[in-house]
């Protein structure tokens, strides 16, 4: 059986759209659509999916948070997961070449083949697409904290951000204190909407990229915006880009980061990441 779980808070759609896709999962047969409530609602319907034994394959419908919860509970089983943004950056499934237009999305979820791809852990908290902590997680924060979604809200906290952030500090495994404009771990290629934070990341390689940012002028800071969106990043002067199955470093309790765009705070100083080689079954 396929299971349909909606998230109707995720990117800044009308009323009468998400209507729409309603009564279009309603039509499915042999399905069931689950809507959430609350945060936290997915991962309850996904465990208690897989304790009845009736998901085969289960659709997120929603952003990369939504994806994220779900993903979280389908990893490392048979069930495959589907994907059809409606989120704000969908960084994951702009990857997959998975189609941001509804019926497409729809159909891929439906008839896509199974691909098996890697995850990642922060500490014990597992991600899929981005992770990061600096001036981002700034963002994601700000981000968070205002009342609306979609791109140009993102914007709008990005450029609020810009004028108050100046760095992050952080201790390195090699024992470097690094004093970074931003540190970003990605599984994927992007945050979300094409903005490329490692151009060449490959869900199944059994490896991710660090990506190091240093500080820089305005001029260097604006021209490393405008190369994210060029998949051009890894040439700019103060980006340094390596690949790894394992980091570590130490922070600060307390200190923002986030994971698939969702804002959080860190509880350890030490945080290590792991990767998890074709761990979870994707539908594309």
């Amino acid at each position: 059986m396929i299971c349909f779980i909606l998230n109707p808070n995720s990117g800044n759609k009308s009323n009468r759209y998400r209507m729409g896709i309603l009564e279009k999962l309603q039509k499915i047969p042999n399905s069931q659509l689950h809507i959430t409530k609350y945060p936290g609602h997915a991962k309850e319907i996904v465990q208690n999916l897989i304790n009845e034994h009736k998901a085969t394959r289960i659709v997120a419908i929603g952003g990369d948070g939504t994806v994220n919860e779900i993903g979280a509970c389908v990893q490392g089983t048979t069930i495959a997961l589907g994907i059809i943004p409606i989120g704000s950056g969908n960084g994951l499934a702009r990857h997959l070449g998975i189609s941001m237009q509804f019926n497409k999305a729809l159909k891929q979820a439906l008839k896509g083949n199974e691909h098996l791809i890697d995850t990642l852990s922060w500490n014990d908290k597992p991600f899929f697409c981005t992770a990061g902590i600096g001036f981002d997680a700034e963002v994601a924060s700000k981000f968070a904290r205002g009342n609306g979604r979609g791109l140009f809200n993102y914007i709008k906290a990005t450029l609020q951000t810009f004028k108050t952030y100046q760095s992050t500090k952080l201790n390195l495994a090699n024992g470097e204190l690094a004093d970074l404009f931003s540190l970003t771990i990605a599984n994927a290629n992007q945050y979300g909407n094409n903005a490329f934070i490692s151009p060449f990341s490959n869900l199944q390689d059994a490896q991710f990229e660090v990506v190091k940012i240093k500080k820089g002028n305005i001029w260097q800071i604006g021209q490393l915006g405008i190369s994210l969106f060029l998949k051009t990043i890894n040439k700019q002067h103060i980006v340094d880009i390596f690949s790894t199955d394992s980091f570590e470093m130490r922070v600060a309790i307390g200190t923002k980061f986030h994971l698939d765009g969702e804002s959080l705070q860190t509880e350890d100083e030490i945080i290590k990441i792991k990767i998890f080689a074709k761990n979870l079954k994707i539908v594309i």
